[in-house]
């Protein structure tokens, strides 16, 4: 159950109850999909060509790439800044499914519509995925820095990243990319719920009431929904990467080329130029296979705390009322 269902039986889950469960699946989901963003950010930011049959750049290919960053940096590498990653995971999963949740529940309420259909998924998920991007947006920050900078190490620890990039890049610094990011994660994450919304529907039209569905069927109608709407977005991930990595150039050096960029407009404006239309979709198979996975798990596991949640719940009130029930009788 994702969203405010009215057909639902029992109290609907409380904001503390969905961030709960929001975060508790990003937390889950991001120890998983860590080397996948890894691989995708340093194809995102390599400037030379992706291709491996015309290599040009450091990387070409997912397990080319793979076996160059374990060689090179080692196996903790693809968890590089996994705990700013798991900040903001655990972070975003409570704003976004609180909001979403609000929202939805807020749409039933106030409105005419019904709080289950794809379009109200579309505009509340996207509205709540804006907001958490706001929140956690300097958590993101430093989460590509740290899955940029090989070695020798730029930032020792997330402290020492915080204070160096404070002092000599100024607050605004953490809300680079912020533009783009707002431009893509609405479309992004309302796609996300309006396909996972269809696709439920489609396996499963008639739902039994209160079920919650955390399994194989939730993971599968994640996937599908995290690669369509990846696919759809993903040219403004891109440009966010690369606004991201502005004046962190030094560390990015020995990967390739670097590139400066003004503002968003120059971004695009510069990578149309220099690597065309592909340029724009550089990553996009790791990307893919991260988005499935990701938002796959994100929906598996979020179904499964709320089902969780609302078993305890279940659980406690019919304890309390056994025991109104003993101290009536005596």
């Amino acid at each position: 159950m994702v969203g405010y269902d009215p057909g639902v039986q029992g109290a609907p889950l409380s904001p503390k109850e969905a961030a709960f469960a929001g975060s508790a699946a990003g937390m889950v989901t991001r120890a998983l999909i860590s080397p996948f963003d890894v691989i995708k950010i340093r194809f995102q930011l390599q400037i030379e060509r992706v291709s491996s049959k015309t290599p040009q750049g450091k990387y070409y290919g997912i397990f080319q790439a793979t076996r160059c960053i374990h060689l090179e940096e080692g196996l903790s590498a693809f968890w590089k800044g996994h705990i700013p990653a798991q900040l903001l995971s655990i972070c975003y999963g409570a704003v976004q499914f609180a909001s979403f949740e609000f929202l939805t529940e807020l749409v039933h309420q106030k409105t005419l519509y019904d709080s289950q259909t794809a379009g109200v998924h579309f505009v509340c998920g996207g509205l709540a995925a804006c907001s958490a991007t706001v929140v956690c947006q300097p958590l993101d920050t430093l989460r590509t820095r740290f899955a940029a900078q090989g070695e020798p190490k730029v930032y020792r620890n997330l402290r020492h990243a915080v204070s160096t990039m404070w002092r000599s890049e100024g607050t605004l610094t953490f809300y680079r990319g912020l533009s783009p990011t707002l431009m893509a994660v609405f479309p992004y994450a309302g796609l996300q719920f309006f396909f996972y919304n269809i696709f439920k529907k489609l396996l499963a039209p008639q739902p039994e009431a209160g079920n919650s569905g955390g399994n194989l069927k939730s993971l599968v109608c994640g996937s599908g929904a995290g690669m369509i709407s990846k696919t759809i977005t993903y040219p403004f991930d891109l440009f966010k990467k690369r606004l991201q990595v502005g004046g962190f150039e030094a560390a990015r050096a020995h990967f390739g080329q670097v590139r400066s960029y003004r503002g968003l407009l120059d971004c695009m404006v510069q990578i149309a130029k220099e690597e065309g239309f592909r340029g724009f979709f550089k990553g996009l198979s790791p990307s893919l296979v991260k988005a499935a996975l990701s938002t796959g798990f994100t929906f598996f596991w979020y179904e499964f705390f709320v089902n969780a949640i609302m078993t305890v719940n279940e659980h406690n009130k019919t304890t309390m009322k056994s025991i109104q029930q003993q101290n009536n009788t005596t």
